[in-house]
């Protein structure tokens, strides 16, 4: 049993977290409870309960018709433009959220994998779940109930891993606040940083970009315009718009609308030349050269049945839920190509093209498209069959970058659809090693 001094002492130390949980979170319009019923900071449970309340969203899929039959009656509560919102700063979406995995055994279970460490896909989930909130914070108007937005992921821009380690048994904080903003769409900055040996150490940065709907999720919405108050806000404004130049940048330059440039044209026909038979000299006529797989052999696939478990708030399938299946598969993937555990680099450029409805069959496409050295570049595509129609719909494309601890074989491309495949994983792996410098 505790003595007096340590019951006082913890008494003490609980109203210091609840104190200053309080402060950071009484600067903003919209918050999650400082501190629940039994004192303790916020979990991810308090911020999807939150996210519930915003929407008017029901726990029962029984429920759900209704619950968007009266979202839709919130049109009228939309902002005709921009200038009518109130400007916000980054303060008043800050948000700080802990994951009990040292105290909460429970949680712990829901975490864990069989290498004693944590199960990265459910970081992605509540990374997700995070980033809705924050920006949900950024547009609340306290004056209304619920909110007339649909705020989805459009894209994870970059998650950068920090330390490779997450610990099963030690306690999770993130914290995130909106770092800039257009007319309709939002990012959201988060940090992941882990208690250990006496203090917290970061884990990983995420940048994550929503974009806001009207509340039948059909057209674009205004978003408050966001204000700078400090150097290191205007940097990461100013970071924003450079993030938003680069993306159109690589949009125009995608493989799929430009020919690739002449020094991977001179690759690609490098690869082909390593691979011809010298003694047939023959261009149907291909040898694999040492020390290689041909990458259609580099291939795992999965399916899933949505069932309607996976919801969202608004009723399509959680993009945290997608999110951590494309990731665990291409883990797999990599895993099984590499021969043995790999870590987690990056995860980049993840693009939500289309949401996936309850009851869909959720196609999976995990591809290990370019190696160098120790590192393995895996690219998940995810489609949507009717299997009524037999029509397939590309959803999401998901980029990892894995290493290993040994030297992986080269993939080598066969057809030129692969070929664009390996370039394009060879641009996302050369845009992760220069963040990584």
């Amino acid at each position: 049993m505790p003595n007096a001094k340590q019951l006082i002492q913890s008494a003490v130390d609980g109203l210091l977290v609840a104190v200053r949980s309080a402060a950071s979170l009484s600067r903003r319009a919209l918050c999650i409870s400082s501190t629940s019923h039994q004192g303790r900071a916020p979990d991810m449970n308090d911020v999807r309960n939150r996210l519930r309340e915003i929407v008017g969203a029901s726990t029962n899929w029984s429920d759900h018709q209704q619950a968007m039959t009266e979202r839709a009656s919130l049109s009228s509560q939309l902002a005709k433009g921009q200038d009518e919102m109130p400007v916000r700063t980054a303060k008043d979406s800050y948000t700080e959220v802990h994951l009990p995995l040292g105290s909460d055994p429970t949680i712990r279970e829901k975490y864990l994998n069989f290498h004693n460490s944590v199960r990265f896909g459910r970081i992605l989930e509540d990374l997700d779940s995070l980033a809705v909130l924050i920006c949900y914070s950024h547009t609340w108007n306290k004056e209304l109930k619920r909110s007339p937005l649909s705020i989805v992921t459009a894209l994870v821009d970059k998650i950068d891993m920090r330390k490779n380690i997450i610990y099963p048994d030690c306690d999770i904080k993130f914290t995130g606040n909106v770092t800039w903003v257009g007319k309709t769409s939002i990012e959201a900055k988060m940090h992941m940083s882990q208690y250990h040996n006496g203090a917290y150490s970061p884990v990983l940065d995420a940048t994550f970009v929503m974009v806001a709907r009207d509340p039948e999720n059909k057209r674009a919405a205004f978003v408050n315009p966001l204000k700078a108050t400090g150097p290191k806000e205007e940097e990461d404004f100013q970071n924003g718009e450079l993030n938003k130049t680069r993306r159109m940048e690589l949009s125009k330059a995608s493989l799929l609308k430009v020919a690739p440039t002449a020094d991977e044209r001179t690759l690609v026909h490098s690869l082909f030349l390593n691979t011809l038979d010298t003694k047939t000299v023959s261009f149907s006529s291909r040898v694999l050269p040492p020390n290689s797989v041909w990458m259609e052999n580099a291939k795992v696939k999965g399916l899933e049945i949505c069932h309607p478990q996976e919801r969202n708030i608004f009723n399509r399938i959680f993009g945290g839920f997608l999110m951590r299946k494309a990731y665990e598969l291409g883990w797999a993937n990599a895993c099984a190509f590499g021969g043995c555990r790999p870590s987690l680099v990056a995860v980049d450029d993840i693009l939500f093209q289309k949401p996936v409805e309850i009851g869909s069959l959720l196609m999976l496409s995990s591809q290990v498209c370019y190696t160098e050295g120790w590192y393995i570049q895996v690219r998940v595509h995810t489609e949507v069959l009717d299997p009524l129609t037999r029509q397939h719909n590309t959803t999401n494309v998901f980029h990892f970058t894995f290493r290993v601890d040994n030297e992986v074989p080269a993939v080598v491309p066969r057809s030129y659809g692969e070929s664009m495949l390996y370039l394009d994983g060879k641009r996302h792996f050369d845009e992760t090693m220069r963040g990584q410098a």
